[in-house]
């Protein structure tokens, strides 16, 4: 055993999991952070026990009427798949009787939960986006710089705090990208059977996600195009057809695995939605906007599809308050160099860069007539950001890669850009989410919310918040809610605010925090000197 950890201490790739474990473990709250997730929580819980789907005082506020008038979720069932064992580890643990006196947030269940599903989406990311950066080409020491990047300096961060659906459907398109590139090149049925069933479960999340699909197929497409030579037919089979014959072959081939496999999820999907609301054809979104309108009979007949086109896409694009370019600074570079490098790049990263540009530019298309295409309480433009990460993988591989023919200018504006996208992520973490919400009720719009929370993190450390005008009246409406704000929002501040664990829990609680903290600075640490050794020339 010592041997194999004095191995997996000079692995690259097991530090690099190591740390996206740490990273997972030191920046949770305990909360699942949003109601969303707390409602498909609600969701596994009703998997298993007797629990209704949706609460009673849930209602209006969350959850539509269906099959024989009960309410049910109106979300997909992907990611209460997702937290089924967590929850059935939660609510063992929850039920001992050293937790016998403790029920309130953040309740033992959903520490349980956040934590655990939190850590395995993280390192299961990291593992799955290296595999994609070495199969594009990328050296080992590229390859762990851009997922570390990917991970602490793009929105990702956030939504590994922050429990929605993001972070779960990032790490099976990339596993559908990934693992359907390694059919394009080996045409192993394996490969593709796989790929083909990570974008499928992508469905039961979120059926807009249909998009990530698509772009896997145009992926491997714009590869054949760039690439034709190193997918000729003499690579699989000899005797195979050439030219436009082979690619027809390719495309059935692809059909016959893929196809099957993207369709069974989908009824998958479709009989989950006729268990509730007894159609096979209709969404949530019908429904939703039917029983909305309803009850309030003075909302557009187009809702909620109601926002001009225009106000969308710019929104998405420049809005101070949801911009992609000012929660994910990481995007401008990648772009830059994509361009700037376009004619020395290999043909498979113009592949998979092309495609995540254009699978950003149809998410926000879809969703700009959204009347809530921002995402209501989120940090960015949560209905995009998962495709401006999948977009920024390539940029810090990019860097390293073409150091030398960027001259000096672009290396250290780059790197100021990698700063600056650090320092946001990291903001995003420290206070809760709502905060600046609250606040833009009586500062208005727009907001450059993200300069809003660098303001708030100095007044609160300085303990300026009313001094400087940040306390607003719109932040004592729900006290649970207040609780949260007015504290910095990791797991051991939290339960102390909370005040009801007892002190040496809460002491515990922090020390642990503080020996993971440390744990990880000690393994970037080690991972940054092994890279430099596996660097350095033999003999």
């Amino acid at each position: 055993m010592p041997s194999r950890l004095h191995h997996g201490l000079r692995d690259p790739l097991f530090l690099l999991c190591l740390a996206a474990g740490l990273i997972a473990f030191v920046i949770q709250t305990g909360e699942l952070e949003t109601s969303d997730t707390t409602h498909r929580l609600q969701t596994t819980h009703w998997l298993w026990t007797s629990e209704p789907q949706v609460l009673p005082d849930d209602y209006p506020d969350f959850g539509l009427h269906g099959r024989g008038g009960r309410l049910y979720s109106w979300y997909g069932i992907g990611q209460s798949l997702l937290m089924l064992p967590a929850d059935i580890l939660g609510t063992w643990i929850q039920d001992w009787p050293l937790f016998a006196g403790y029920r309130e947030d953040p309740e033992v269940r959903s520490i349980v939960v956040s934590c655990s599903t939190n850590i395995l989406v993280n390192v299961l990311t990291a593992l799955i986006a290296f595999r994609m950066l070495v199969q594009l080409g990328f050296s080992v020491k590229e390859s762990v710089a851009g997922v570390l990047a990917f991970m602490l300096c793009t929105t990702h961060l956030h939504y590994t705090q922050n429990m929605m659906e993001n972070n779960y459907i990032g790490l099976l398109t990339l596993a559908g990208f990934s693992f359907q590139y390694e059919w394009l090149r080996t045409n192993s049925r394996r490969a593709l059977f796989i790929g083909s069933g990570a974008l499928g479960l992508n469905l039961l999340t979120r059926l807009t996600t249909g998009l990530d699909l698509i772009a896997a197929g145009v992926f491997m497409l714009l590869a054949l195009w760039f690439e034709p030579t190193s997918f000729e037919p003499s690579s699989f089979e000899p005797s195979a057809p050439e030219g436009g014959r082979f690619l027809w072959r390719r495309l059935i081939d692809y059909c016959k695995i893929a196809a099957p496999v993207y369709l069974f999820f989908l009824a998958i999907d479709r009989f989950y939605q006729f268990y509730r609301f007894e159609s096979f054809t209709n969404t949530y979104v019908a429904l939703f906007a039917k029983e909305f309108r309803q009850r309030d009979p003075t909302l557009p007949a187009n809702f909620p599809w109601s926002t001009p086109f225009h106000v969308g896409v710019l929104g998405a694009l420049f809005q101070p308050e949801k911009s992609v370019f000012l929660f994910d600074p990481l995007l401008v570079l990648a772009i830059f160099l994509l361009l700037w490098l376009w004619k020395r790049l290999t043909p498979g990263v113009r592949a998979y860069g092309v495609t995540s540009l254009l699978l950003l530019a149809a998410y926000i298309c879809f969703y700009a007539r959204y009347t809530f295409w921002a995402g209501d309480f989120a940090w960015g433009d949560r209905y995009v950001s998962t495709s401006v990460e999948l977009a920024t993988l390539l940029a810090v591989p990019l860097l390293l890669r073409y150091r030398g023919m960027l001259g000096k200018t672009i290396w250290r504006a780059s790197w100021v850009l990698i700063v600056v996208s650090l320092t946001i992520q990291v903001a995003s973490l420290v206070l809760w989410l709502p905060l600046e919400i609250y606040q833009m009720e009586t500062f208005g719009h727009p907001t450059f919310v993200i300069v809003l929370r660098f303001k708030n993190i100095v007044a609160f450390a300085l303990g300026k918040m009313e001094e400087w005008g940040l306390n607003t009246d719109a932040m004592g409406w729900d006290q649970w809610d207040y609780i949260h704000i007015s504290t910095w929002n990791f797991l051991p501040n939290l339960l102390r605010r909370v005040g009801v664990a007892p002190m040496w829990a809460v002491n515990i609680v922090r020390a642990v925090w503080l020996v993971a903290l440390a744990a990880l600075g000690a393994v970037l640490v080690r991972l940054r000197n092994t890279l430099r050794i596996m660097a350095q020339p033999t003999g």
